[in-house]
């Protein structure tokens, strides 16, 4: 039976199809519409088994939903990975789709996870809308605090949500009309900032609530609202990880290995990783060692006094154990249970920390 192995290379207005046999050549080359009766319109007309696969972009989510029931095996690809081989020898938008294809009839492709809910997926560009709203909000104030700096004036973030501090920091600037009207636009433009994220907030627990995992999460300390939110959109399902290693790899927190001749065998964390997933188990590891009297914080204790483990790497630590301990609640929808005491100059088991 032939397998027919199709490559797409989507852009807005159209793309381009290639299919190639269990033989690596090419049977078919097509260009259509970027729509979804376009594009099931041109799958349609390929005869089963076939394989699809086109690389991870703004659209990919949308395409994924709509089009995996129309093929045997569809996988989303990592443009990332495979894109020294892709873009080798000759370039155009035709090539690149067989170039896929081929990639795909080879098993070569790194698969991207893909929510199959069009909720969830709302629900995850939300709660990354909001991550990129505070972004927003700190650089508005660190450009503002920066304009005061210029002219001698030092104030804090705190001193800027202080609507009442306000008038007595523009009185210590130079007298200038412009000066001043600048500083009053960036003041201004940070509490409509400010209002939207706390808008978003809102919106993002009233969603968050719906969900009785993140719940759950919020029994874990360091963990509130948005950080538990973070994790489960962000996660999506704890069976797409086959153990706390490739968590750990996939949220920043794990350990990559070098080594070639007899050279050296170099160990650094990863760096290719979901940064606002790291972010938000570094920040929730930082809070629970802050909190103290937790588990987290007696593990922080251990490492740092005990093993003499410099403060950056065992918050680090700390935040694995924290990913595990909430991986591990999802996979057995179980509650939060602090963990047992440190013994033998070891960490207890994260599994010590389900019920």
């Amino acid at each position: 039976m032939a397998v027919h192995f199709i490559g797409l290379d989507v852009h807005c207005s159209f793309t381009e199809m290639a299919v190639v046999n269990s033989a690596g050549g090419l049977t078919r080359r097509q260009r259509c519409s970027t729509t979804i009766p376009a594009l099931l319109a041109a799958l349609a007309a390929i005869r089963r088994p076939r394989h699809l696969t086109f690389e991870e972009g703004p659209m990919a989510g949308w395409l994924y939903r709509n089009l995996q029931d129309s093929v045997d095996e569809l996988v989303v690809c990592d443009a990332r990975r495979n894109h020294l081989v892709a873009k080798d020898s000759d370039k155009d938008d035709p090539i690149d789709a067989e170039k896929l294809a081929q990639l795909l009839r080879g098993g070569y492709l790194k698969s991207v996870h893909q929510s199959g809910s069009l909720d969830r997926a709302i629900f995850k560009q939300h709660v990354g809308l909001y991550h990129d709203c505070v972004r927003d909000r700190v650089r508005i104030a660190n450009l503002t605090l920066a304009q005061f700096r210029r002219f001698g004036v030092f104030a804090s973030t705190p001193d800027l949500v202080d609507v009442e501090q306000r008038p007595a920091l523009l009185e210590r600037l130079p007298h200038k009309r412009l000066l001043r009207a600048d500083v009053r636009l960036l003041c201004e433009a940070f509490d409509a900032q400010l209002q939207r994220e706390d808008q978003m907030r809102r919106a993002l627990i009233v969603y968050a609530r719906q969900e009785a995992m993140i719940g759950r999460f919020m029994q874990v300390p360091g963990i509130g609202w948005v950080r538990a939110a973070t994790f489960f959109v962000y996660i999506d399902t704890p069976w797409r990880f086959g153990s706390k290693q490739r968590l750990w790899k996939y949220a920043g927190l794990g350990l990559e290995r070098t080594h070639s001749g007899a050279g050296p065998t170099h160990v650094h964390v990863a760096q290719y990783a979901n940064r606002r997933l790291r972010g938000a188990l570094l920040g929730a590891a930082k809070t629970a060692v802050r909190m103290g009297d937790n588990a987290f914080f007696n593990q922080y204790q251990h490492w740092t006094q005990e093993e003499g483990i410099a403060p950056r790497n065992a918050a680090r630590n700390v935040a694995r154990s924290l990913a595990a301990t909430l991986w591990g609640m999802w996979k057995n929808e179980s509650d939060y249970r602090p963990q047992e005491s440190l013994r033998g100059g070891k960490t207890a088991d994260t599994r010590a920390a389900l019920s």
